[in-house]
């Protein structure tokens, strides 16, 4: 791993600024893509291109996918159509060159494929871009190596030589019949242990985890984590072999969607990075923002129909932002953890209601201890005959309750409604529990002082 410190920095810069190829070509040698990667997103974008254009055509694609959707876009914004093809899709696995034309204009990925030389690649890229993005279709490629189960092990061994030598890495070997319907998966250790086999389907592995090319990213994720895969087929509906996933593209989704559903739940509603503009950033902040203003006056507007009741025991002010906090913190631990559950399988929505039941007990245990530890402190500091002393503890226990239950029952309905649940664990548990909170506190105390 290459550490790129400020004095390191200076030096390349001064040798772009000199451009001497020889001395970038030094330094560039024998440093892994990733950190090709980072040393590119550290320099202006001018020095990056004049770095990236000494590299050969195969490292150039892989320090392409290492970088981030943004400097990319960058990168490839005044490239010529035929050069982004030469150069970079005609050296990328499918599903790579996949993402970095769907990254694009539709008017330039049109004018890309027509100047990819290999009509059998160009093929199988618009096939793949015909996929949602977050299905197994959209992440797979289609290089693997297939061999036919009624083929003999000198065959299948001749094959896999020639299969081979357009791919970087080999993970599976597939088995197919004459239908093209995966039947299973030969070991490479077969090849050793049983060499004079009569046919591959004698000692291939039958019924190999495979996923169906509508399957979402979620479910692929999850089948990944299960069966510890480095590598799945991906299937039609009747079970012909189309693709295969790796689990490095697996990861990377993963994550995109872990940084989405973050930002979804910090109020976000863009995806947004660090660098990006400031009009940028307001744009994606500003709709929960001004959503939490709304909020806001709606709760001012509810305290103001109980002014009397503040002007006869101003002690009830005192606990406005502890009902309000509770609410809201109560309500985001609930909708947190059904998120979780749903993100990893571990909660079936057919499981609601009892989450939703389950949920319920949790919040009456919490209520019943949150609530008797502000009995007793306004017990103490005001006396029993005091308003705010009961009016608070049953005001708690009741907001406690109605936030455990509808922090649960909100992102089941997203989830059943096809909407990420991960808006229920923002702003909008958060300001609706604010509301029902004051709502619900100012209608005991009015009720205990009638």
């Amino acid at each position: 791993m290459k550490e790129f410190t400020p004095e390191y920095l200076e030096q390349i810069r001064l040798i772009i600024k000199d451009k001497d190829e020889v001395a970038a070509l030094k330094e560039l040698e024998g440093m892994h893509p990733a950190d090709l990667a980072e040393l590119y997103q550290s320099l202006d974008l001018d020095e990056a291109e004049y770095l990236y254009k000494l590299l050969d055509d195969d490292t150039a694609a892989e320090v392409l996918m290492e970088l981030d959707e943004d400097d990319r876009r960058k990168l490839l914004r005044d490239m010529p159509a035929e050069e982004i093809a030469k150069q970079f899709i005609d050296h990328l696995d499918t599903d790579d060159a996949v993402d970095i034309i769907q990254e694009l204009d539709e008017e330039d990925r049109d004018e890309i494929l027509s100047h990819i030389d290999d009509v059998e690649q160009a093929g199988d890229i618009i096939d793949l871009l015909k996929y949602d993005e977050d299905t197994a279709g959209g992440l797979m490629g289609t290089e693997m190596i297939v061999v036919n189960e009624n083929w003999s092990m000198p065959e299948c061994i001749k094959q896999m030589r020639l299969q081979a030598e357009d791919m970087n890495e080999i993970y599976y070997v597939y088995v197919v019949d004459n239908d093209n319907k995966l039947k299973g998966v030969f070991p490479l250790k077969t090849m050793v242990t049983h060499p004079s086999v009569s046919k591959i389907k004698h000692v291939m592995e039958t019924d190999p985890v495979a996923v169906k090319d509508d399957a979402p990213i979620e479910e692929v994720a999850l089948d990944f984590e299960k069966y510890n895969l480095v590598a799945m087929p991906v299937i039609d509906s009747i079970g012909r072999l189309l693709g295969r996933i790796t689990v490095d593209d697996v990861m990377d989704q993963v994550r995109e969607q872990s940084e989405r559903d973050y930002q979804l739940a910090s109020g976000l509603s863009t995806d947004v990075e660090t660098d990006d503009t400031m009009f940028k950033q307001t744009k994606a902040r500003l709709p929960w923002l001004l959503i939490g203003v709304i909020g806001g006056i709606a709760t001012a507007w509810i305290l103001g129909l109980f002014d009397e009741s503040f002007a006869n025991n101003p002690i009830l002010a005192l606990f406005i932002p502890l009902i309000a906090a509770m609410g809201g913190n109560v309500g985001i631990q609930s909708s947190a953890i059904v998120v979780q559950g749903l993100a990893n399988g571990s909660l079936e929505i057919s499981e609601a209601s009892k989450q939703i039941f389950k949920e319920f007990g949790v919040g009456l245990l919490n209520a019943t201890i949150l609530s008797l530890v502000v009995f007793g402190y306004n017990f103490f500091t005001y006396g029993i005959h005091e308003v705010a002393t009961i009016a608070v503890a049953l005001s708690l226990f009741s907001v406690v309750i109605f936030a455990s239950v509808f922090g649960t029952f909100v992102p089941l309905t997203l989830e059943r409604l096809k909407i990420d649940p991960a808006l229920a664990t923002g702003p909008f548990i958060t300001i609706t529990n604010d509301i029902i909170g004051m709502i619900i506190y100012m209608s005991i105390c009015k009720g205990l002082m009638a």
